[in-house]
């Protein structure tokens, strides 16, 4: 689990519970995206709540949510240049 802490103090990760995060401190926990199927039944991720694309659609939900962290540690959870 990879825990991103900013010069102010916070602390940005993929929610996960490898640990208690509580114990760092008061969380704040926001939605980053969606995974849902369409009317194919294929899988769409939705990373929209932090103004990223859509990806997919892929044939199984695994392969969906596999390509949502992939995308969230590229483009979300890097630190900042």
């Amino acid at each position: 689990m990879q825990l991103i802490i900013t010069a102010e103090g916070q602390i940005r990760c993929i929610y996960a519970e490898a640990i208690d995060l509580a114990t760092i401190g008061r969380m704040r926990i926001s939605r980053g995206s969606f995974v849902e199927p369409n009317t194919d039944g294929q899988w769409i991720v939705d990373l929209s709540p932090i103004q990223g694309p859509r990806l997919g659609p892929f044939a199984q939900r695994s392969a969906a949510l596999q390509s949502e962290i992939d995308w969230l540690e590229q483009h979300w959870l890097s630190p900042s240049p």
